[in-house]
């Protein structure tokens, strides 16, 4: 059975696109994103959108376990649907398979989005030595240390941090292993996005990866292939493989500059990147080019800024 859990939202909200977030494999909309949306200063922009967390079918909490052999619906086509009767368009919000996931929907359906973040996202397909290194680590590894290496730096993985260890505990005891399982045969069987110059998005798009994550050389290599002039890049360092986990403050402030520069909350208080585009948060971060695209402020605010409202939060599970 499916979980639609829905809370009302203002008109306000309602006028401006919501934010949709869609979490990587191995996690779920709450492991992927609790931190970073309950995050203290976060609250500014939540309380001023809609934000939507849509989790992949089969992976919430409670999931019904899916039988072998069965065949996962492209979540791209998953989002059509639910935003054909939710939202006029929305900001994406994607974690590595959720970003790779609102890359392909954005590719085919621009006139939705309004805005991409995009963290560890590789738009290319498995090549020959992926695919064989992946047939061998079948053969060695558990699926939770897999799904962990997609997830973590090496570093991170020799550590055994604390983060590791609660990570690699809720996998391996998911009640919802099958299910996993098929999300992550499902992404590593991706196709290539063949994104280029002339084939690209067109909406602002900012690239968030950590220093030495598993998905740094795709993510350099995505951004040079994507508008220099509307997309923002931003390389954290000692963030490791899930910076939205570890570096909150640095992506909330991040974000939030992203937004302003979307043309919404224009008199929101930008306490550290305002005062420099090449302000590195003690991370390599880059703005390349200028935030030309201007967005049509909702009815009844001003400035950009919209009055505060009550905060307006929806969990969807697919």
């Amino acid at each position: 059975m499916h979980k639609h859990e829905f809370i009302k939202s203002s008109p306000l909200a309602v006028c401006l696109p919501a934010i949709l977030t869609f979490h990587d494999v191995g996690m779920d909309s709450k492991s992927c994103f609790s931190t970073l949306f309950k995050f203290e200063e976060m609250q500014e922009i939540v309380k001023n959108f809609t934000v939507v967390h849509v989790d992949a079918p089969g992976q919430e909490d409670g999931a019904a376990i899916y039988p072998a052999g069965y065949l996962l619906c492209p979540c791209d086509s998953v989002l059509i649907t639910f935003l054909s009767f939710s939202f006029r368009t929305i900001i994406g919000v994607g974690v590595g398979a959720g970003a790779y996931i609102l890359s392909k929907f954005t590719l085919t359906n621009p006139e939705a989005v309004e805005g991409l973040v995009l963290i560890n996202v590789d738009t290319n397909a498995r090549g020959w030595m992926d695919w064989a290194a992946q047939k061998l680590s079948n053969l060695t590894s558990s699926l939770s240390d897999q799904i962990l290496s997609h997830l973590f730096s090496q570093e991170e993985m020799s550590a055994n941090t604390e983060l590791i260890q609660t990570h690699k505990e809720r996998i391996a005891k998911a009640p919802n292993l099958i299910n996993i399982e098929l999300f992550w045969k499902s992404y590593q069987g991706r196709r290539d996005l063949n994104i280029e110059r002339n084939n690209t998005f067109k909406c602002p798009v900012m690239l968030v990866v950590g220093d030495q994550a598993p998905y740094e050389e795709a993510a350099v290599e995505c951004n040079s292939k994507l508008d220099p002039t509307t997309t923002s890049f931003l390389k954290m360092a000692d963030a490791g493989g899930m910076p939205q986990l570890t570096q909150p403050s640095k992506l909330t402030e991040a974000f939030k500059y992203f937004i302003q520069g979307m043309g919404y909350m224009a008199s929101s208080c930008m306490t550290r990147l305002s005062r420099s585009r090449t302000t590195s948060l003690s991370s390599s971060y880059s703005m390349e080019g200028s935030r030309s695209r201007s967005r049509t402020l909702s009815q009844g605010s001003q400035g950009g800024q919209l009055p505060p409202s009550p905060s307006h939060t929806m969990e969807v599970s697919c």
